[in-house]
């Protein structure tokens, strides 16, 4: 018998699980679909923090996140054996103008407090960062120490098999037992917004491209976030691009022309990609609640169901203090999640 049900196997439900067998309590995973194959399963694991400026609780909700990033997945790293992509190797982004550089450096002063001396953001010359630099209109670029990595693909791996060595496994069909998380992306999104008079959220098609750089790269070389695009270079040395971000589209699970234009983008952005091969392309639906912001909590007139859902964009970022908030509500009947996280702030 489990304590607990989750269904779905994303970031989110394989992260509570993780976080709740932990904790002792038995658990049982449900996805039809297998691990990782939803928006879990991308290619480009930008762990990057919001602008260090007008505070607010999402903000230092992810703060915190993503500094207990490298623990969580340490942790979960070492109880599996599988290796998760992580690394914590920071961020360049190029200043476009005067006005952005006055920002820019402005943000350094309240990254000192905000970030409570635990992450850098500072201004550094182009020439600084070496031939993987972007190109910045006025030579400048913005280096921040709180951005990290991260494999979705084998995140998703390392968490499965650290929850197989908890005797958890992620099965496709079987009853709930105990309390049910419901982690299910766009379906749950849906499933959530019957008989409500509007959506609680949406699915937004994202499109991302793996590419295999013809000279090796700087070791550790940081993530780039340049012409609106992430560019994120993985341990096994490949770089991920991306990604659209598509509200209407004929193909969710498709890609075309769009991600084209974002690889010839990539290309222009990073010299050291002009001649980069492309090796994977991805396609798929990312959920996004109404808020914008994760919805987390129990499921309205449905005692003892919780949902944990709409992490677009950020859901590998804020995986981390998701299971702990998730597992302390359901666990221990303590509630810490923020306002702006609530399932009420979606409907």
């Amino acid at each position: 018998m489990a304590d607990l049900t989750i269904r779905g196997a994303g970031i989110f439900g394989l992260s509570i699980a993780w976080i709740c067998a932990r904790r002792g309590a038995r658990v049982q995973v449900i996805d039809p679909h297998g691990a990782g194959t939803g928006a879990s399963g991308g290619l480009v694991g930008a762990l990057a923090p919001h602008v260090p400026e007008n505070w607010n609780a999402k903000k230092a909700f992810q703060l915190d996140s993503l500094l207990a990033a490298q623990g969580f997945w340490a942790e979960v790293e070492a109880a599996g054996g599988v290796p998760s992509g992580y690394g914590r190797t920071g961020r360049l982004q190029p200043i476009a103008d005067d006005h952005a550089l006055s920002l820019a450096q402005a943000r350094a002063a309240t990254a000192r407090d905000l970030w409570q001396g635990h992450a850098i953001w500072r201004v550094i010359p182009e020439a600084e960062a070496g031939p993987w630099a972007p190109v910045s209109p006025t030579g400048e670029l913005i280096h921040d120490t709180l951005s990290a990595r991260m494999h979705p693909r084998r995140a998703c791996s390392a968490l499965v098999a650290a929850l197989w060595a908890k005797n958890v496994h992620v099965v496709p069909k079987a009853k709930d037992q105990g309390a049910v998380i419901w982690a299910t992306g766009v379906t749950g999104l849906d499933e959530l917004s019957i008989g409500r008079p509007r959506p609680v959220g949406i699915g937004v098609k994202g499109q991302a491209a793996l590419l295999a750089p013809s000279k090796p790269l700087p070791v550790n070389a940081p993530q780039l976030f340049a012409d609106a695009l992430h560019i994120i270079p993985h341990a096994d040395g490949t770089v991920a691009i991306g990604s659209t971000s598509e509200n209407s589209y004929d193909d969710p699970f498709n890609t075309d022309a769009q991600l084209d234009a974002v690889i010839t983008r990539a290309r222009a952005q990073v010299p050291a990609l002009a001649d980069a091969r492309v090796t994977d392309r991805w396609a798929g639906l990312r959920p996004r609640a109404r808020s914008r912001a994760p919805m987390l909590g129990g499921w309205p007139d449905r005692p003892g169901h919780y949902i944990a859902n709409g992490g677009f964009k950020i859901g590998y970022g804020v995986a981390p203090g998701v299971a702990r908030v998730m597992a302390d509500l359901v666990l221990d009947g303590q509630d810490s999640i923020p306002d702006d996280f609530r399932v009420e702030a979606s409907l």
